[in-house]
């Protein structure tokens, strides 16, 4: 793993880090670009495609920089697995490509900033499926090989971290966290829930935490939940244990409508940015170390900032 910049994690710390929204429903729904299969690292192959992607980073970047909070630079790589890149018509070859362009660009977008020392680069893995639907289980050792590529070229690029997100069953979080090990480079893993709070597989939160940090020495740096409104998981969380103690991130789509409802929708549910602010900072009286926090479906600038303002009782 290349070892140029190395700032303090979330986990090694109690400081508020950020993160950005929803990328592709922000591209999708405010700016009108066409995504084929939800997968915004093609935008890396043009100039215009570029400049929309600095058009959203950058004044997230600005924001923790007035917060004066860590931020979290996710690499638009959600769909730069290899059956996702196939049904793009790209090769193994190019998955590999596409995950160091996406990198480079998101490294030149921290060392413009300012507030670049604060920035962690954080290489973004997605679910071999539907991030809605676990589909066709796969083993642990299977989602390990499968997913191998695209840590083993992360890690050797100037990633700080990789995030397994939207993860909808434990053993694909066990095989990415286990590729993560042995690439040698830190993992998190953000499940994402239904509105009964329980994974797409029908896992509770707690046991998916429990079978991923108990299946081997290459336990994940820590927890997130992504992909879903806090009323969709508040009340799981008032579940007493030690498992509480590993999620650390959150980040909540804008909507209450369920991932079948929003798979459906043709016109953007934004929420209320103030409600939703608060709604994931009050998670912290269940939520000890939570310290991360962003926002998926639904979510832009307007919606972080009032979770900074709300973080710090602004």
């Amino acid at each position: 793993m290349m070892t140029i910049h190395t700032p303090m994690l979330p986990h090694q710390s109690d400081t508020l880090f950020l993160t950005d929204g929803g990328l592709e429903t922000w591209l999708v729904f405010q700016k009108g670009i066409e995504l084929r299969e939800f997968a915004a690292f093609e935008l890396l192959a043009t100039k215009e495609g570029r400049a929309a992607l600095r058009e959203y980073f950058v004044p997230f970047l600005r924001m923790a920089e007035e917060s004066q909070a860590g931020f979290v630079l996710d690499t638009p790589t959600w769909r730069a697995n290899p059956d996702w890149a196939a049904k793009l018509g790209l090769s193994a070859k190019d998955v590999a490509e596409v995950n160091r362009n996406a990198v480079a660009f998101a490294d030149a977008l921290r060392w413009d900033a300012p507030n670049g020392d604060a920035i962690l680069i954080n290489g973004v893995i997605g679910p071999r499926g539907d991030g809605y639907d676990p589909g066709m289980l796969m083993t642990p050792k299977e989602a390990e090989e499968y997913h191998t590529l695209q840590v083993d070229t992360l890690a050797h690029t100037r990633a700080d971290m990789l995030s397994a997100v939207t993860m909808t069953n434990a053993p694909e979080a066990i095989g990415i966290a286990r590729a993560a090990g042995e690439a040698d480079i830190p993992c998190v893993v953000s499940f994402t829930v239904e509105t009964d709070g329980t994974l797409p597989s029908g896992q509770a939160l707690a046991d998916a935490i429990a079978e991923t940090d108990g299946s081997g020495p290459a336990r994940p740096a820590y927890y997130m939940i992504n992909c879903a409104h806090p009323d969709h998981f508040r009340a799981m969380l008032e579940e007493a244990g030690d498992w509480r103690d590993r999620i650390q991130g959150v980040r909540a789509n804008a909507s209450r409508m369920s991932h079948a409802e929003l798979d459906q929708a043709e016109e953007l549910d934004d929420g209320n940015p103030a409600e939703l602010g608060h709604l994931c900072t009050d998670l912290t009286r269940l939520l000890p170390r939570l310290n991360v926090f962003g926002g998926c479906c639904g979510t832009d600038h307007r919606h972080i900032h009032q979770m900074s303002d709300a973080f710090r009782g602004v």
